[in-house]
């Protein structure tokens, strides 16, 4: 995906404040200060406490060998890569903007911004706590989209889904959520699930997660009319992590078999169906996933 045009403002980066390696506040040491002056009364106390800054310097949460968090990398292993990233996700972000703010007039509402957070393993949101283990994701409470950037070394080592424009699908999705929210259908959603049985509530949220897949289809539809952002195997690579994120994908991988009704974000099959439903059409029209 090409990338030499501007990046956005609308980006909190709480990289360096959040997480575990680097980033444990003196109120918590203090408030640990005890636990610590115990662990250096014994043999088995200097162990942890020595795994405790092994883990530490590799950019690891250590709170979570005495149950104060999950044992997951919050710090980058390449710091120069992070910040190529979250440069890259503040120029896709802009793209969004210039693409709705374009389009979205065209079918009488007027597009207001969303602010893009990016984090490293725990923040908080507008919609309660905001950690790496819940993937990227919108808050409509507060107009904000949550990103650690360590879920695309697991889109790509995990799920098999590397490049930029995987990437920038990823992001595009959690601003089809915002547009939704512009709309009006995710408050027309959640008034419907609050009164509903949990398989209809499953049901309805992956019409709506299969419309973001494809609103993100419709931004990239203009946004290569207008830029020429594509290269050769971006929409191969958007293609794969839409698919390897597919509810029947991810059930198979972590218990063995597909229960469908248990789906949220739809099937491989359908999250990549409705993605080119909107690149190919480009129009808003296309992607009623209601009907």
């Amino acid at each position: 995906m090409r990338n030499e045009r501007r990046e956005s403002d609308n980006v909190e980066d709480r990289r360096s404040s959040t997480g575990g390696g680097g980033n444990i506040s003196m109120g918590t040491m203090m408030a640990l200060a005890p636990l610590f002056r115990r662990l250096l009364g014994s043999k088995f106390g200097w162990i942890i406490i020595a795994v405790g800054v092994i883990a530490y310097l590799n950019g690891y949460n250590p709170l979570a060998l005495i149950g104060g968090g999950p044992m997951t990398r919050t710090a980058p292993a390449d710091k120069a890569k992070d910040d190529q990233e979250a440069k890259f996700m503040k120029s896709v972000l802009a793209d969004t903007e210039d693409v709705w703010r374009e389009i979205l007039p065209k079918y009488g509402y007027r597009y207001s911004d969303s602010t893009l957070v990016l984090y490293r393993g725990n923040t908080r949101s507008g919609c309660g706590g905001a950690s790496a283990q819940m993937g990227p994701f919108y808050c409509p409470l507060d107009k904000k989209v949550y990103l650690d950037l360590g879920f695309f070394d697991e889109l790509a080592k995990r799920h098999n889904a590397p490049g930029d424009f995987a990437q920038a699908y990823v992001l595009a999705h959690e601003i089809g959520h915002h547009v939704q929210d512009i709309v009006g259908t995710l408050g027309k959603v959640q008034n419907f699930q609050k009164k509903s049985r949990e398989s209809e509530v499953n049901a309805m949220q992956v019409r709506v997660e299969l419309q973001a897949d494809c609103y993100s289809g419709v931004w990239a539809h203009h946004a290569q009319k207008r830029f020429n952002i594509l290269e050769p195997g971006d929409i191969e690579e958007a293609l794969q992590a839409a698919s390897s994120i597919g509810d029947d994908v991810l059930q198979k991988k972590s218990q063995g078999y597909v229960r469908p009704d248990a789906f949220t974000h739809g099937s491989a099959a359908q999250r990549k169906e409705w993605f080119v439903r909107g690149f190919q059409s480009g129009d808003l029209g296309a992607c009623d996933t209601f009907k």
